[in-house]
């Protein structure tokens, strides 16, 4: 099968200039903190990326690292962070997750998708996220966009994310991991949206087996 990766991508490239980069990867591209990538995915979780970007500028210039957010109470982070979604079991969440850093990672971000894995509230998403925004290491995070639109492609057919993760990471080239959720996440916000998807000015319409698109724009 003919999936047109190369095509698709250089594409997409020139596309996302004139879109808003995801409100974690500007946060980790400005900071270069794998600690400041992994809160800010879990601000993030069901968040508006206009929040998460300010919620998160708000909590990181009063605790910036692992050591000055346990001095924190779990209700300034919580007012830190609101209106971020459940801000609340949040604040706890990054709260809790600041002390194992310190007592198990001596208050490093792990390297290694397993022990990402240990955190409580991180999954493979996060978990992604964390290697290939924080640390610059290899991974494939899917979230709704990143699921949607490759079985919309007709690339896969899968029914969650954790299945197109896996699907994913066998027939697409290493070479286009780390700038596949940013890429597809821009997409989906613009061009290939959940319900009538424009696809009158989709630029890679041509590619596209717009699977279960029943109507479009």
């Amino acid at each position: 099968m003919n999936y047109n990766f190369k095509e698709i991508f250089s594409i997409l490239e020139k596309e996302s200039k004139q879109f808003t980069i995801p409100s974690v990867t500007e946060i980790s591209n400005v900071n270069k903190s794998p600690y400041q990538t992994l809160i800010s995915c879990l601000i993030s979780l069901r968040t508006k990326d206009t929040i998460t970007l300010q919620a998160s500028k708000r909590l990181f210039s009063k605790a910036p690292t692992p050591n000055k957010m346990i001095k924190l109470k779990e209700s300034e982070i919580a007012s830190l962070i609101h209106p971020a979604n459940y801000y609340l079991t949040k604040s706890k969440r990054i709260r809790e997750i600041s002390k194992v850093l310190i007592k198990k990672y001596k208050g490093k971000v792990p390297l290694e998708m397993e022990e990402l894995l240990k955190l409580k509230g991180v999954g493979r998403k996060t978990a992604n996220i964390v290697l290939v925004y924080g640390h610059n290491k290899e991974g494939l995070p899917i979230d709704v966009h990143c699921d949607r639109i490759p079985n919309r492609l007709g690339w896969i057919k899968t029914k969650n994310a954790n299945e197109t993760e896996q699907v994913l990471r066998k027939i697409l080239p290493k070479q286009y991991w780390n700038k596949f959720n940013d890429l597809f996440v821009q997409f989906g916000q613009n061009i290939c949206v959940p319900i009538s998807p424009h696809c009158s000015k989709c630029p890679i319409s041509v590619y596209c087996k717009k699977v279960n698109v029943e109507t479009s724009r």
